[in-house]
């Protein structure tokens, strides 16, 4: 019997209003099972022999008013095998409230606070939840940072005693899907690697450049200098004819240029560009 042993954080960001799960294990393809998250609900991380149930019974529950406590409890009630199961649950109020089972395999516990929950099963040891908490709570920036900061914490402090195998990363915030269709702001998952921390670090940043919005401090006006700066870079990449000035042309070639390269979400009107944009751009010279 395969059973989805691993460790796991579920947090929420109240100001960005995002919630999300981040998860590792040995074991193949771990986010086709542990992670679930509903924009304004909540998010749920079921793991050790993992119950799937739990995450759309558990959101269920939250969405009708249950907290995090009381919908473990509705779900453990009528579970044959609740012993053997391990969950971790957050609110979009930031309670939170995990769960592990009598007979999950040492070691195995979890701890919760304020906007997050962390557990784990088959640990090196309880350092491995204070890491992640450690890291969780140590990092700034976006949710999606935080939570694999968390991960990334966890496995330094001995991880999955069986090793790693596979991680993702699910984080839904209302309207945070491709186009604002839904809520689906991050679905990342590395289902098969031999270090898939460092892979889900990897693809995190592309997502972030693809799908995020720019900080405001990341967000620059394009004076005149910089201006002479984008169009040789967009003449390198062979968009422009040398020497050109950035004029009215330019920027309509920049704006194709950024959707024919998939940052549509960064093309911006007010005469800015981010820097995520201009580091796309500057890092093509060096191809």
């Amino acid at each position: 019997m395969l059973r989805p042993s691993t460790f796991s954080i579920v947090a929420f960001d109240p100001a960005a209003n995002e919630l999300g799960v981040a998860v590792e294990s040995k074991f193949l393809a771990v986010g086709s099972a542990v992670p679930w998250a509903e924009a304004g609900v909540g998010a749920i991380a079921t793991q050790s022999w993992a119950n799937t149930s739990y995450g759309p019974r558990g959101l269920d529950l939250m969405r009708k008013g249950a907290t995090p406590q009381e919908t473990i409890n509705a779900l453990i009630a009528d579970d044959e095998h609740a012993d053997e199961r391990q969950v971790g649950i957050v609110d979009a109020h930031g309670r939170s409230a995990t769960y592990t089972g009598a007979k999950c395999k040492d070691w195995a516990s979890g701890t919760n606070g304020i906007n997050y929950a962390a557990q784990g099963n088959i640990l090196a040891g309880p350092k491995v939840v204070d890491a992640m908490v450690d890291g969780f709570e140590q990092t700034k920036g976006h949710l999606a940072d935080r939570l694999v900061a968390a991960l990334s914490a966890g496995q330094a402090a001995g991880g999955d005693r069986r090793g790693q195998q596979s991680a993702a990363l699910y984080i839904a915030k209302p309207a945070g899907g491709y186009s604002g269709f839904n809520d689906r702001y991050v679905d990342l998952r590395v289902d098969d690697h031999s270090r898939p921390i460092d892979e889900l670090a990897r693809i995190l940043e592309m997502h972030k450049l693809y799908s995020f919005k720019p900080l405001p401090h990341e967000i620059i006006p394009i004076d005149d200098a910089l201006g002479a700066e984008i169009a040789a870079l967009l003449a390198n990449a062979g968009e422009l004819p040398k020497g050109v000035a950035f004029d009215a042309k330019a920027r309509e070639v920049l704006v194709a240029f950024m959707h024919r390269e998939n940052l549509e979400n960064r093309v911006r009107d007010d005469g800015c560009i981010d820097l995520q944009t201009l580091d796309y751009l500057r890092a093509l010279r060096a191809r």
